[in-house]
């Protein structure tokens, strides 16, 4: 994409970065998608259609249509989102349901799925990428790019993020009535133009990529060097309640302007990217 990468710098040691199998072999880099069937706010949420499309689908499409994706798998514990992502082209990983629960991090499920892919195939996972499938216009363009900031730019953890520019505030218990109000990211007593402001950015919630071995030793999906991928703000839509769903449904004949192309009868091997500094 066009925007430039602004990045964050915690503070934290950096990463070690392995050099490249000998031979110049490909890096792999697997998109994993946690999809649990628990839903309590939306039932049955990630198999609901936006735009005549399963919620999980629509994911799967994403990282199957990302050119620097390996492989695509969904970890659920639900038949029916099972079903839904393996005909829409992905590999299923069984979750299990102590893994499914309310309490189970997405973190939990990723280092699962993580495990039983190696396992599986017998390879090692050079870049996790963690893709939620309740941001229904999450493009391949943005998972790219968000594993090109740790394959091409050398980050260690990634993810997209859309330009903020409001005025944010918190309440507190005043002496009367009401709250006494205190700005958070501006002075406020101070009214800044919006282009005097230091730019913000809040995550999208759509796609996190991650060296693996970082994020093994982490356990979290930010650690060492994080950047952070720009995306259109319009695209920026999460499902978490039933009206967000509606908006997305009305939203979909706009952000989806061409059909959506048939899901492939078996799945089609994407192109691999021989990365640096892996």
């Amino acid at each position: 994409m066009s925007a430039p990468r602004p990045e964050q710098h915690p503070e934290q040691h950096p990463e070690p970065h392995p050099e490249p199998a000998p031979g110049g072999n490909p890096v792999n880099v697997t998109a994993v998608i946690p999809a649990r069937g628990g839903s309590k706010g939306i039932p049955g949420k990630n198999v609901a259609e936006v735009g005549g499309v399963p919620l999980v689908a629509r994911a799967v499409r994403a990282c199957l249509g990302a050119a620097h994706v390996t492989r695509v798998a969904v970890s659920t514990d639900d038949a029916a989102i099972a079903a839904a992502a393996r005909a829409a082209g992905a590999e299923v990983v069984d979750r299990p349901a102590e893994l499914g629960s309310d309490e189970a991090s997405s973190e939990s499920a990723l280092l699962h799925a993580l495990d039983r892919l190696e396992e599986a195939h017998g390879d090692r996972v050079d870049v996790l990428v963690f893709v939620q499938c309740t941001s229904p216009f999450v493009t391949a363009e943005e998972v790219d790019e968000t594993v090109l900031a740790v394959v091409r730019d050398g980050a260690d953890s990634a993810f997209t993020a859309v330009p903020f520019h409001g005025f944010l505030w918190t309440a507190s218990p005043g002496a009367g009535p009401g709250h006494r109000a205190h700005g958070v990211n501006h002075d406020s007593a101070v009214r800044q133009r919006r282009q005097d402001r230091t730019p913000e950015y809040l995550e999208s919630g759509a796609v996190y990529a991650m060296r693996a071995d970082g994020f093994r030793r982490h356990g979290h999906r930010f650690f060492g060097r994080t950047q952070l991928v720009p995306t259109a703000p319009e695209r920026a839509v999460e499902i978490d309640e039933p009206g967000d769903l509606d908006r997305a449904r009305a939203l979909a004949p706009l952000l989806d302007p061409q059909q959506t192309p048939a899901a492939p009868s078996s799945p089609v091997p994407p192109s691999q990217y021989l990365g640096k500094e892996l």
